[in-house]
């Protein structure tokens, strides 16, 4: 029965995604090894110089011979510390960013696991369970394949895994969660299944979880609520959320509180897991170009960042900081006197479920404009804060009834590097432009491929899933079509879904999902394709200029007719935006809300203005155009006609030409530095 991806042999049992602070803040820091990593093979490093070959107590040859030994432990620790943070560069490599400091190390989980007492006896009891309930699992699916049940018998073997994890503790509810979004590691039909654990969980205790907030709070319920209620709004695998009233202002509040004791009970899996993967290294090299460590490594990483509600808190600030000027997006406010470490308090968000489309209805909400703006947000998100909500499912969104769209629940939250997101955008110009070849590569660029590996053999593949997915048109094209075929490659190739990609795809899945259950005709790629394109056209980002160059010329040959389908598409973005009738004024920032839809017209001033340079410093741009109008020897004066109607009422020209003038002595400069490299290249 193939539950688990044969080419895995179970060796990668967990993965997801991480979010780090200091992704945001230092994207360039230099070097993937941390200090708090270096740290302790210093340590010892330092402890071998220090001690002497020889003594003065006249036992020198013992003393030597204990030197000896103490430099050979140290050394082996020290070997063993390098090997350790190897997994962690790997990450650090394939994100495009290095994390100087983080709360996940190997030698952290080790260290915290064996400092307590019996932790030994501890250790080998939990082993023993895990081991004794995951094979007593298994030879039940082995029994099944033997006497050839295996498929009929499916829908009962997932819910029965489903229960086990549950059964077993948060951190394999957790590692169940990340399961149900690994089509390279397990079923689909197996994933489905373990999909309810995202919304299905069980709570713990009132009076246990009213007790861990009075601690963090170092008071009373009653000083700080006048109200809280009596029973758990939702449970998830790591807390649970209730409502409250504010005693001193009177707000609706939610207040999410942790698990009681959970800390030591995931260090002490995690660290069990990482010992068991290392058996499993050889095989998940072989089948998917990383070690089986790497895998536990990315799971714990993240696990320990949704541990610490810090984090989840800061996440917040930066989701509000990043949609402060977007009057369509509602971010919840973080109370961060009252929040700790297992306790966050945020403000209550009172809206629709994205379930239940008639109460959006009867909310007199406009559902095509809510979807619209849901669509916009994901990709603002996703393609230019590289900051996204990575468990958007219909509990953590919601419609606000002035028609915004509002997200909850942040500690599960991602980050994709600038480079991340520049090869993501190479990926979708290299589908535009049909070049299947470096679309695989791009995928090793990504880190799903191991360095080196031969894409040869993805490319027909690729190119069979791409074109069956748009072979009807932008109309019928769907998500959940294509990851459906994408699954069915990464279970039968060695490819391995990085964390954040995983992250990626639920997401963008999760929202169409939403899409379809409110308006079950609504085209999730009719409104994605406008955005991409206006950004393209209009972002200020030099790669992104760059990849736009790339997808105006094909073979060499300008593609006017696609310039003028991205400026189609482009105003169309801009006309969805600002005609949206979601947006209602009597509950929005009025002054944001007028700057919003004030934005009717296509911008296209720095586009312009740094395409007017690249024409004057860039010889191989320049003769490219020259050719674009010229080509096929003629004129090509219709198609710049043609382009010029489209943008007719959306370039205000004065300003266009004052703000190329202001330009010129900066264009002036890069062309007499331009010209003068080009004189020193050629002398030598």
């Amino acid at each position: 029965m193939e539950l688990i991806n044969p080419n895995l042999i179970n060796a990668c049992p967990f993965r997801t995604s991480r979010r780090s602070d200091v992704q945001l803040r230092t994207p360039g820091f230099p070097s993937a090894v941390s200090r708090n990593r270096l740290s302790p093979a210093f340590r010892v490093s330092a402890a071998v110089t220090t001690t002497g070959p020889t003594s003065r107590n006249g036992n020198g040859a013992s003393t030597s011979r204990r030197s000896v030994a103490v430099a050979k432990e140290a050394n082996g620790a020290a070997a063993a510390a390098v090997q350790l943070s190897k997994a962690m560069e790997q990450l650090d490599f394939e994100r495009g960013v290095c994390v100087p400091f983080r709360k996940y190390s190997p030698e952290t989980v080790r260290n915290k696991v064996l400092e307590t007492r019996g932790s030994t006896l501890s250790l080998l009891l939990r082993g023993v369970e895990i081991v004794w309930s995951l094979g007593f699992y298994w030879s039940t699916l082995m029994y099944d394949y033997f006497v050839g049940r295996d498929e009929e018998v499916v829908p009962f073997r997932a819910r029965q895994l489903r229960n086990l994890l549950c059964d077993l503790g948060p951190s394999f509810i957790k590692a169940g969660q990340v399961l149900a979004n690994r089509p390279d590691i397990i079923r689909e039909d197996y994933m489905n299944e373990l999909c309810i654990l995202q919304d299905d969980v069980p709570s713990f205790p009132n009076q246990i979880a009213f007790k861990i907030i009075e601690e963090d709070l170092g008071q009373p319920l009653e000083a700080v609520f006048s109200q809280i209620s009596s029973e758990t709004i939702a449970a998830a695998s790591l807390g649970q959320v209730y409502r409250a009233t504010l005693r001193e202002t009177g707000a609706e509040v939610a207040i999410k509180v942790q698990r009681p004791n959970i800390e030591p009970i995931i260090y002490r899996d995690l660290f069990l897991f990482r010992t068991l993967a290392s058996f499993l290294n050889g095989i998940s090299l072989q089948k998917l170009g990383c070690n089986a460590e790497l895998i536990v490594d990315e799971f714990g990483e993240k696990l320990l960042e949704e541990l610490d509600y810090t984090l989840e808190a800061r996440n917040i600030e930066d989701f509000l900081e990043n949609f402060k000027d977007d009057p369509t997006v509602k971010i919840p406010k973080v109370y961060r006197k009252l929040s700790g470490s297992r306790v966050i308090v945020m403000e209550w968000i009172d809206g629709i479920r994205c379930t239940d489309p008639q109460a959006i209805k009867d909310a007199g909400i406009d559902v095509n404009g809510f979807l619209t703006l849901g669509v916009s947000a994901a990709l603002r998100q996703l393609l230019e804060f590289g900051l996204f909500h990575g468990d958007p499912h219909p509990g953590n969104i919601f419609a606000m009834r002035d028609g915004r769209i509002a997200y909850v629940d942040f500690g599960n939250v991602a980050v994709l590097s600038q480079q991340n997101k520049q090869i993501l955008i190479d990926a979708v110009v290299h589908a535009v432009n049909e070049d299947y070849a470096e679309m695989a590569n791009d995928f090793t660029r990504l880190g799903f491929l191991a360095s080196g590996t031969d894409v040869a053999p993805l490319v027909p593949a690729l190119e069979a899933i791409w074109q069956n997915s748009v072979g009807k048109g932008l109309a019928d094209f769907n998500f959940r079509s294509v990851t459906g075929k994408f699954n069915q490659l990464v279970y039968n190739y060695p490819i391995r879904i990085p964390d954040r990609f995983s992250l990626v795809i639920r997401s963008l899945l999760t929202q169409e999902g939403i899409c379809f259950t409110l308006q079950p005709d609504f085209k999730f790629l009719e409104v994605a394709y406008p955005y991409v394109a206006k950004r393209l056209l209009t972002d200020p980002n030099p790669a992104l200029r760059e990849r736009l160059i790339q997808v105006l010329f094909k073979d060499g040959v300008f593609q006017w007719k696609r310039l003028e389908n991205l400026i189609v598409l482009a105003k169309e973005n801009v006309a969805m935006l600002s005609t949206n009738p979601a947006i209602q004024t009597k509950s929005t920032s009025v002054k944001s809300t007028k700057d919003w839809q004030s934005q009717s017209k296509l911008d296209l001033t720095d586009t312009i203005k740094d395409g007017a340079r690249l024409f004057f410093i860039d010889e191989g741009i320049r003769r490219q155009l020259l050719l674009a109008f010229t080509e096929d020897s003629k004129l090509h004066i219709q198609e710049l006609v043609d382009v010029y109607r489209l943008l007719e009422g959306e370039i205000d020209i004065p300003t266009v030409a004052v703000e190329v003038v202001r330009d010129f002595p900066t264009i002036v400069r890069d062309l007499m530095l331009s010209w003068t490299d080009s004189i020193l290249s050629d002398r030598r």
